[in-house]
């Protein structure tokens, strides 16, 4: 938990870097400057959804626009994602205590391109592109798997290493790795007053995240936030 707040307050801290940075430049509906911050309600999908359940988390990005159409959207994602019972069932029994629990994180670093028509009042948008994927698990408890379990995704989603089949006997509560992905998806936006060009936005996004040892993430954050 604590190892989370400071990963938030980190992200608070990079937003609000970028709000001071941007204060003193012209920021009206033609600025060559965005951002935005917002809180996506993740969705995980295919073999994720076994392993972990929705998630909360925040959003922070700013980019360059191009022109009305076209831009360039640097966003850094923090995801909390709460693991299932069925992803912690076996290490229990491992462990011999139904008291274990664990988390995992997710971070994402992209560079995207995002395509709009801005109506007025009304926009919609496509935007996706590649990013760097960082995830890290936690067990509340050191858990040393029987010799001879099978390896499944469960072991592997905590960290674990196998061979031949098996899973190789060793003390784990610990777990980080990172690997390149990409996202893509699309969002509508509505104008906040008449005078501002601050811009409420509601996305969803797919995210292909392959890590390795058969725990590849995919999950569709839906999202809600504030374009300025």
């Amino acid at each position: 938990m604590a190892r989370s707040r400071r990963h938030l307050l980190l992200l608070l801290f990079i937003t609000l870097f970028f709000q001071r940075a941007l204060q003193s430049q012209e920021y009206d509906e033609n600025s060559r400057l965005n951002t935005n911050l917002a809180f996506p309600i993740t969705v995980p999908v295919s073999n994720a959804s076994h392993l972990v359940k929705m998630g909360t988390g925040a959003t922070a990005g700013a980019g360059y626009n191009f022109n009305h159409n076209h831009a360039f959207v640097g966003e850094i994602m923090w995801n909390w994602l709460y693991p299932t019972d069925e992803s912690l069932a076996p290490l229990r029994n491992a462990l011999g205590s139904t008291a274990l629990n664990g988390h995992s994180n997710l971070f994402s670093f992209s560079a995207n391109y995002r395509f709009e028509m801005r109506g007025k009042r009304f926009g919609g948008y496509v935007i996706g592109g590649p990013g760097l994927y960082y995830r890290n698990a936690d067990l509340s408890a050191q858990v040393t798997p029987l010799p001879g379990t099978p390896c499944t995704t469960v072991w592997q989603w905590w960290g674990y290493d196998c061979s031949s089949g098996i899973v190789v006997v060793q003390d784990h509560s610990t777990f980080s790795s990172s690997v390149l992905g990409a996202n893509f998806g699309g969002g509508v936006t509505v104008k906040v007053g008449s005078e501002t060009r601050y811009r409420m936005y509601f996305e969803a996004r797919y995210h292909y995240a392959p890590f390795e040892n058969n725990s590849t993430i995919r999950f569709i954050p839906i999202t809600t936030g504030i374009r300025f």
